[in-house]
C-alpha cells in the first residue's frame, strides 16, 4: 500500500490537499469491495481500520 497526497483545490494562494491510500487490486478482490462503495474509517490504538459502510 502507498499513501499519496493530492492537491484537491486551490483558492487564491491557499492549497487544499487530500490523501489517498493505494491498495493492490488483489487485496480489493479478496475483500469483495467494489469501486464506488462507501467505506468507514476508524482509528484504534494508533491503527487505521477501514470497513465497508
Amino acid at each position: 500500500m502507498k499513501l499519496q497526497k493530492q492537491l484537491s483545490r486551490k483558492v487564491g494562494d491557499k492549497e487544499y490537499a487530500k490523501y489517498v491510500i493505494v491498495v493492490k487490486p488483489s487485496t480489493i478482490e479478496k475483500l469483495g469491495w467494489k469501486e464506488g462503495e462507501e467505506l468507514e474509517a476508524e482509528v484504534k490504538k494508533g491503527k487505521l481500520i477501514i470497513e465497508r459502510d
